[in-house]
C-alpha cells in the first residue's frame, strides 16, 4: 500500500496544477439521508473529475524516466482520458486516447480540447482498451493503464484532504470504476482514520467488482451497460481487487434509477451537476438510509461530466 510520504510527494505535484478541492457538510442532504453528510467535491478539478490527480502524477514520472517518449496512449470512457490529455500536455508529450464508439460527445470534445488525438473504436471500454494496446505496438507509444500505482498515489490525495479536513467519519462511500479511487481512499484511511469504514459502490448493470468481492476472486461479466459510464467495467483489476478485499467494508450495488434519483437530489439539495458515477455514492447512502441513520458519512462526488441531453432527461425524471 501507499505511505503517507508518497502521498505528500504526490500532493506537491497535484497542487502545482490545481488547489485542493472542497468538502462540505450539506444540511439538505443531511435531512434527506438522515445523517451528517459530507461531500468531497472532485467535480471541481480542472477536468471536472478526480482522475486528473492520477494523470498528473503518472505523467510527471514518465517525463523524468522516459524523456524520449514518442507519446502515450490509453483507453477511457472519458475522465481518465481527460486526465492523461491534460497531464501529457503539461509535460510536452503527445497523447492518443481510445474511446468506445458512441462515447460521451462532450467528454470526447474535452479530450480533444486538452490536445489529445481521439480514436473511436470498440463497443465498450474493455474493447477500446484492446485497441489501445494494438495501436501502441503499431506506433511505438507508451501505454498508460487505467490502474497503476502512480494513478492510485495521485488520486489518494483527495482522500488525504478529506481525512485531514473533515471531522472523524464513520463511513466513506466511493464509486468504483477500475478501482484507483477506492484503493487510494483505503490507503489514506489506514493511515489517517483507521476507524472509518470504506464502502465501494458499483452499478447493478456493471456488477463485476461486487461479484468479485463476494467470491474473493476476479469475476468478470459479459456486459457493463449503465448510464454511469465511469463505472462501466466488465473486467476487475486483480491488484485493485486485492486492496478492496482487504480494506473495504462492503460493496453496494445501485441501479440506474437510483443513480438518476441521486443526481436529482444533488441538484435540488446542493445545486451540483453530477455524472452518473459521481452520484453513485449518494445513491448507495440513500439505499442504506436506515442503516446509516445518525452517523457522520462522506460521499465522494467523483465527477460532473455528463452530456446535456442525458442530464436534461435525468432532471425531467
Amino acid at each position: 500500500m501507499l505511505s503517507l510520504a508518497e502521498i505528500e510527494r504526490a500532493a506537491a505535484i497535484v497542487y502545482a496544477a490545481m488547489p485542493p478541492t472542497a468538502q462540505y457538510a450539506w444540511p439538505l442532504l443531511a435531512r434527506r439521508t438522515g445523517c451528517e453528510t459530507w461531500v468531497k467535491h472532485e467535480n471541481h478539478t480542472p477536468i471536472g473529475a478526480f482522475k486528473v490527480r492520477g494523470g498528473l502524477v503518472y505523467m510527471d514520472r514518465l517525463r523524468r524516466e522516459a524523456p524520449g517518449s514518442k507519446g502515450v496512449i490509453s483507453a477511457t470512457r472519458g475522465n481518465h482520458g481527460q486526465s492523461i490529455a491534460l497531464a501529457a500536455a503539461r509535460v510536452g508529450i503527445p497523447a492518443t486516447i481510445v474511446v468506445p464508439l458512441g462515447n460521451s460527445v462532450e467528454k470526447n470534445a474535452a479530450m480533444r480540447a486538452f490536445g489529445a488525438e481521439l480514436v473511436e473504436a470498440g463497443h465498450d471500454f474493455d474493447a477500446a482498451r484492446d485497441v489501445a494496446v494494438r495501436l501502441a505496438a503499431e506506433r511505438g507509444l507508451d501505454v498508460v493503464p487505467s490502474f497503476h500505482r502512480d494513478l492510485v498515489c495521485g488520486v489518494a490525495t483527495y482522500a488525504h484532504e478529506l481525512f485531514r479536513t473533515a471531522p472523524p467519519l464513520d463511513t466513506v462511500y466511493v464509486p468504483i470504476g477500475l478501482g484507483s479511487g477506492i484503493c487510494g481512499t483505503i490507503a489514506m484511511r489506514d493511515v489517517l482514520s483507521p476507524a472509518t469504514r470504506v464502502v465501494g459502490v458499483v452499478s447493478t448493470e456493471a456488477p463485476a467488482y461486487a461479484l468479485s468481492f463476494a467470491a474473493g476472486k476476479v469475476v468478470p461479466t459479459n456486459s457493463a451497460d449503465t448510464m454511469a459510464d465511469g463505472m462501466a467495467v466488465r473486467g476487475p483489476n486483480e491488484e485493485a481487487l486485492a486492496v478492496i478485499l482487504k480494506g473495504a467494508d462492503r460493496i453496494v450495488q445501485v441501479s440506474d434509477a437510483e443513480v438518476a434519483a441521486a443526481m436529482r437530489a444533488y441538484f435540488e439539495d446542493t445545486h451540483q451537476l453530477t455524472e452518473g458515477a459521481g452520484a453513485a455514492a449518494l445513491a448507495a447512502l440513500m439505499q442504506e438510509r436506515e442503516h446509516m441513520k445518525g452517523k457522520r458519512v462522506a460521499l465522494v462526488l467523483s465527477g460532473g461530466n455528463i452530456d446535456r441531453p442525458l442530464y436534461r432527461s435525468v432532471l425531467a425524471g
